[in-house]
């Protein structure tokens, strides 16, 4: 009994005077290891009578359990200790300057989303963001298209099962708004839309901006009064525009609006028209009562145009060299 107080005094003696991890390791050997102190002493006790062993085997336990904590709680010591001299060798001065300072810019695209956003708001519009997956009956059939037309196929949309698609145009937000909502209203719908295309002038996702006013007595002239006006706005001077009849399913009559570029060639910068009766009724909108008229961009047609850029590939291949021009624009 006397000989196993002495060795607690001993453990601790020798664990407080531990200076380092690897000490304490070897202490940790010494008294715990298999071959270790107290294993030795429980082997010993065979020799001994039972009431011996139990009442020798309660005591060494218990030591034993106390060296355990006593190791633990040193060795959480050590780790505080080395961490403290660690940070006072390795701290800095945080109140020395950086070597430089790199400020972000905004992208091309969202910069042109936020010019045409605030045109329009001037004119009383409303932005509204809408989903990008879609449903078949929100994405064509509430649009009057007819069922057999080409821009259902899979080579020109991405399905994901028979009812659910990735949008192929902003439109959609023009049959959910015109359900949720009562005329007049005015409503730009920014967003991202898919098609599988690619090439120097499409990608797979890109960005349109689509337009929509409810109200009544709207007809094609306030329809150009504003796509005049706007794209005036926009390129900040007055350009060459024509407007060219076109057709779409959710649209009549419909026009296609070209510019005059500066190699004196006309390009398609945005589709128009008054919105089909038949997609009024699709929405419970008394087309006797009200007229609509609609209009649709493509954001990076429009920014390409504005900065003279030829390839629409690199607005999305995250070129720091291609962004860092448009840090002041």
């Amino acid at each position: 009994m006397l000989m196993l107080k002495k060795l607690w005094v001993v453990i601790t003696s020798e664990i407080n005077n531990a200076n380092s991890i690897e000490i304490l390791d070897k202490l940790k050997i010494k008294y715990l290891g298999k071959n270790g102190i107290f294993n030795n002493y429980m082997r010993n006790l065979k020799n001994f009578s039972f009431e011996e062993k139990k009442e020798y085997s309660i005591i060494i336990n218990r030591i034993k359990k106390k060296t355990i904590s006593k190791i633990y709680e040193k060795k959480i010591e050590l780790n505080k200790s080395i961490l403290k001299k660690r940070i006072e060798n390795e701290k800095i001065d945080i109140s020395l300057p950086g070597r430089r300072f790199e400020n972000g810019s905004i992208h091309p695209i969202n910069h042109t989303i936020n010019c045409i956003k605030n045109f329009f708001y001037q004119l009383g519009f409303q932005s509204v963001n809408g989903f990008e997956i879609e449903d078949e009956y929100h994405n064509f059939d509430a649009l009057n298209m007819p069922k057999n037309h080409p821009a259902r196929d899979s080579h020109d949309t991405f399905w994901l099962d028979k009812n659910r698609l990735l949008r192929t145009q902003t439109s959609t937000m023009q049959i959910r708004i015109m359900k949720l909502e009562k005329p007049p209203m005015r409503f730009i719908f920014p967003g991202k839309v898919y098609r599988n295309d690619y090439d120097s002038t499409h990608t797979p996702m890109f960005h349109q901006i689509e337009g929509l006013i409810v109200e009544k007595n709207i007809n094609f002239s306030h329809l150009k009064w504003i796509i005049y006006n706007f794209i005036y706005n926009y390129f900040n001077k007055k350009v060459v525009l024509r407007f060219r009849p076109s057709y779409f399913p959710f649209t009549t009559p419909s026009a296609e609006v070209d510019i005059m570029t500066d190699s004196k060639k006309w390009l398609e910068i945005l589709g128009c028209g008054m919105v089909h009766p038949l997609v009024l009724k699709n929405v419970n909108i008394n087309s006797n009562v009200y007229s609509a008229c609609a209009f649709g961009l493509g954001v990076e047609r429009m920014t390409m145009l504005r900065y003279g850029i030829s390839d629409i590939r690199t607005f999305f291949e995250n070129d720091l060299r291609f962004i860092k021009q448009f840090k002041y624009i």
